[in-house]
């Protein structure tokens, strides 16, 4: 059996987070399959995400300060040797570069998954990218089609697939709407709009609640997650008097049932690659709203989604209004199951690391 190792920059609570953990939770590698965080201790990672409590023995963390530092690029390829690896699988830029030296210092193949190409239109990132795949010549794959089409202009692309993110469908399945907002302690008799993810500038939180000053006095907002922001968007819903109706539910554990309690979730993001949450939420049952960016409308359901203009509040205010009150013959969590089950994403990747550990 194989020993794989994932790198990821930290392991906060994200899609690409989640994605990682997901792949080792069903991958035919699973029982030799570490993860290692460059940033961040176990204590305080479990602390914040009381999911990884159950993975604790194959987490492995290198608490990385900020900058550059090539004494990491060394614990890494210690850390990788003494783990044996045989395949290292980076994610996102700042592993990618990282992972790339250390798997070429100790000859080890690697892969490389892009879960968005927004940020090589920075000059450093795209010399990174350079340099890694000169060095080490990883096989990469892109989560998205649209992130694909991003990379193709990249120097140094030796092998690009694709290999679409999927979800747990036997975890996220529909439930009680009136039991799932009472554990959550959310108002019943409303039209109950939900977003998630970190509460930070890119996630777009600020115009779907700008967009709520919009919507009659019966459309309510959850959001679940935390983040910088958290303050701020209070305050904006109490500036525009509609702190009533918007519910911070901070960090939620069982997000199927944050799901099953909504009549429409919302991802209002400025930038995306191919998230998880319009996934889980459809595979939940759950209509689904997403802006067009990145890799978003690849994840929604062509028959029962609706596509939102990103950072126009007025735009959002007017589809929601409507879209709540529409029959729908269609369920979108059939969309979910034939495209996205997270079974298929890990025999993919299952397949592609068998062929890298044996030099294809």
């Amino acid at each position: 059996m194989k020993t794989i190792v994932q790198v990821v920059q930290h392991l906060r609570p994200g899609g690409l987070e989640v994605m990682a953990l997901e792949l080792m939770n069903f991958s035919t590698f699973r029982n030799n399959m570490k993860i290692v965080s460059l940033e961040g201790d176990l204590e305080t990672a479990i602390a914040a995400w009381p999911r990884l409590e159950a993975h604790k023995d194959q987490l492995i963390f290198l608490n990385k300060q900020p900058g550059l530092s090539l004494d990491l690029v060394k614990q890494l390829k210690r850390v990788l040797r003494e783990l044996k690896a045989d395949v290292v699988h980076t994610h996102h830029i700042g592993p990618f570069f990282y992972g790339g030296l250390a798997s070429r210092l100790n000859g080890m193949a690697h892969m490389h998954t892009e879960h968005d190409a927004w940020h090589y239109s920075e000059k450093s990132h795209r010399l990174l990218h350079r340099i890694v795949s000169l060095i080490a010549k990883p096989v990469e794959v892109a989560d998205a089609d649209i992130v694909a089409q991003g990379m193709m202009d990249l120097p140094g692309i030796h092998q690009l697939k694709v290999i679409k993110n999927g979800i747990d469908t036997s975890r996220f399945i529909p439930g009680d709407k009136f039991k799932a907002r009472k554990a959550l302690n959310l108002p019943s008799g409303v039209k109950l709009i939900g977003a998630s993810g970190r509460l930070e500038e890119v996630k777009g939180h600020g115009v779907l609640i700008e967009a709520m000053a919009d919507l009659p006095a019966h459309y309510h907002l959850a959001i679940a997650g935390s983040g910088s922001l958290e303050s701020a968007l209070k305050d904006q819903a109490e500036r525009l008097a509609i702190d009533h109706r918007v519910h911070f539910l901070g960090h939620v554990e069982s997000m199927p049932t944050f799901y099953q309690s909504l009549d429409l979730f919302c991802l209002p993001s400025f930038n995306e690659g191919f998230p998880l949450a319009p996934l889980e939420a459809q595979s939940c049952g759950i209509p689904t709203a997403v802006t067009d960016v990145g890799g978003a409308v690849e994840t929604l359901c062509p028959k029962t989604g609706l596509l939102l203009k990103a950072g126009d509040s007025a735009d959002m205010a007017e589809k929601i209004l409507p879209f709540l009150y529409e029959n729908r013959t269609q369920n979108p969590r059939d969309f979910v199951m034939c495209h996205a089950d997270v079974r298929n994403m890990a025999k993919a990747y299952d397949s592609l690391a068998e062929g890298l550990s044996y030099g294809v």
